[in-house]
This record gives structure tokens, C-alpha cells and sequence, in this order.
């Protein structure tokens, strides 16, 4: 390896360390309290770094925050697949399938016409439908860079990341009391959770604060929705072509990297031939780098840059969260 290469590792590493070592130490300090108060370890990471939030600003913890929240929680969940056998998935059967295509297509249809209607752009509601719909600010992020440009475009889509973290925080601490008020089952908790919970980090976070089984479910259904990013960005491709715009930049993958290695680590983990020493480290790494990565979630949460934008684009998200909901629970007791 060259000495330039060298060199930019080091330079990258010590910029990235400060934000990852507070990131870490928040960790710790959840898995000290969870083990002595017997509580969610997600909870209380989640909640002791919202109470740090201002070392997420402008800093030398920053960078290293963003790359704790963003790269770490999604090798967090790529190691997930090692908990997962494909006879679980089978296992769901083809209902979860069906319910995760209709609420995707539905949620996309309803928001661009409420925004219509709210009297926003089309587009704009097709990135807020399926930063809701799909997997949160990933979604919005993809769907940005496949959209034509706009003038708007950019506050459009910062709020929309905005938006969809601060509903999809909320919603990791309220939806698993939902599904004890509806006495919802382990598995069928599971489904709920990953179908309607905005963002990765949150509904590993509120699955496996209720069960090991519900956290399983929760994070295979979630996937689910990750992959109908592909079909979604196609389309947004495709009406960006119809009217003849170019989108400059480059685009994130259409299907995310972390989806493909827990696929892959599902399908070695289904072949029988992975040691339970083996199994036992990586699902304690995967524990790990998910309590990091929403501890560095909780910095980053600032609720109060809500406020600057407007309520219509607010009670439009809202709406678009309390849809899915509604829609996930009308589905779930027909078709299950």
C-alpha cells in the first residue's frame, strides 16, 4: 500500500475517531443501564444521545456521528442476516409480501394526491411517500437524486430526512405500545413494526425491544420494503426521462448494499455450516454496532429545525405516518 494511501487513512480515521468514541461510549453507557434497570438497551442509546445532540453540529464530532448513524448501523444490519434463516422467511409466507407491495404502492398513490390537493408538487409528495413508505431518509435521499432538479428540490428533501427521522424516533417508542394495546402476537408485532416504522435503525430498535422473535420479524419485513426501493427509483427514473431533465451527481445504488449482504449472510447462515461460535460473535458485533449507530442517531435528532418549515409539509408527513398505520392494521387483521 503507497504512502499517500496511508496517509489519507490516517487523515480519515482521526477525523472520523472523536464522533465514533462518544458514539461508543453512549453505547456503553445504554448496556450498563439496560443490564442494571432491566429496560430496552435501544431506548435508553436512543434517548442518552438526543440528550447529546449538540455535539452533532458543527465540531470535531460530526463527521464521525454521520458515519456512526449512516455506515455503522448499515453493517449493523447487513450482520442481522446472520440471524436469519431463509426458512424463517418462508416461513412468513406470501401475505407479507402482498401487504408490503400494497402499502408501498398505496401509501406512494395517496401522498402524491394529498400533496396535490395541499397544493405542493406532485414530486414532492412522491419523495415524502416513499421516504414513509419504504425505508425513511434513505428512500428520500435515493428518490432526490432520481427526481428532476427543482428549485425547491433540496429544502424539500432536507425536510423530508428531517421529517421522517423525527416521526420514525417517535414512532420507535410509540408503536411497540400499539402493539400491546392490540395484543398483537410476537411474529405478527413483528410485521407491524417493520411495516410501518420509517427508518432500519428504528425498527431493529423497537423489534427487538420487545423480542428476539418480534425484532426477526420486524427486520425481515422491514427489508421487504427496502427492496421495493428498486421498483420506486425505476419509476422516478422513468418520469424524470418523460420530461426530458437530466439529474446531475451521482445516484445511490438502487438497492442498498446492506440489503445484499444480509441476503447473502442469510443464505450462508440457511446452508447449516456456520458454527454457533461463529453465529454467537457476529450477532454480538451486529448488537453492537446497531446500540452505536442509534446512539449516534439520538445526536442527530434536532426536532426543533421542524418548526422553520411551514405546517402544511408537516401535517402532511404526519398524515402520511398515521395512513400507513391505519393501512398495516386494517390489513393485518384481513388478511391474517
Amino acid at each position: 500500500m503507497s504512502a499517500i494511501a496511508l496517509s489519507r487513512i490516517h487523515s480519515r480515521t482521526r477525523e472520523l475517531a472523536p464522533g465514533f468514541i462518544v458514539s461508543l461510549i453512549v453505547a456503553a453507557a445504554a448496556t450498563f443501564l439496560s443490564e442494571h434497570y432491566k429496560a430496552p438497551v435501544m431506548l435508553f442509546a436512543l434517548l442518552l444521545g438526543m440528550a447529546l445532540n449538540f455535539l452533532a453540529g458543527e465540531g470535531v464530532c460530526k463527521a464521525g456521528i454521520e458515519f456512526t448513524a449512516r455506515t455503522v448501523l448499515r453493517i449493523g444490519v447487513a450482520l442481522l442476516g446472520m440471524r436469519i434463516t431463509l426458512e424463517q422467511i418462508a416461513a412468513l409466507g406470501w401475505k407479507p409480501v402482498v401487504l408490503v407491495v400494497t402499502l408501498v404502492v398505496v401509501t406512494i398513490g395517496v401522498s402524491v394526491i394529498a400533496a396535490k390537493l395541499l397544493g405542493f408538487q406532485r414530486l414532492f409528495g412522491m419523495l415524502t411517500g416513499g421516504a414513509t413508505a419504504i425505508c425513511g431518509a434513505s428512500a428520500a435521499l435515493a428518490l432526490a437524486a432520481a427526481l428532476p432538479n427543482h428549485p425547491q428540490k433540496e429544502r424539500a428533501t432536507l425536510f423530508t430526512v428531517i421529517g421522517v427521522s423525527a416521526l420514525s424516533t417517535m414512532a420507535m417508542i410509540v408503536y411497540p405500545m400499539i402493539a400491546n394495546w392490540f395484543s398483537l402476537s410476537p411474529q405478527m408485532a413483528g410485521i407491524f413494526l417493520g411495516a410501518t416504522i420509517h427508518d432500519v435503525a428504528q425498527v431493529v430498535g423497537a423489534g427487538y425491544s420487545m423480542s428476539t422473535e418480534t425484532g426477526d420479524t420486524a427486520t425481515v419485513v422491514k427489508l421487504m420494503r427496502v427492496a421495493m426501493l428498486l421498483p420506486v427509483i425505476v419509476c422516478a427514473a422513468m418520469v424524470t426521462r418523460m420530461q426530458g431533465v437530466e439529474t446531475g451527481g451521482k445516484r445511490p445504488p438502487l438497492l442498498p448494499w446492506f440489503a445484499v449482504g444480509f441476503l447473502l449472510l442469510a443464505c450462508i447462515n440457511s446452508t447449516g455450516w456456520v458454527v454457533p461460535a461463529v453465529q454467537g460473535t457476529v450477532n454480538e458485533l451486529s448488537r453492537w454496532c446497531l446500540v452505536v449507530s442509534i446512539s449516534a442517531l439520538g445526536m442527530k435528532t434536532q426536532l426543533k429545525e421542524l418548526a422553520s418549515v411551514g405546517i402544511k409539509p408537516i401535517l402532511l408527513m404526519v398524515g402520511e405516518t398515521v395512513f400507513l398505520v391505519v393501512l398495516v392494521l386494517l390489513m393485518l387483521r384481513w388478511m391474517f
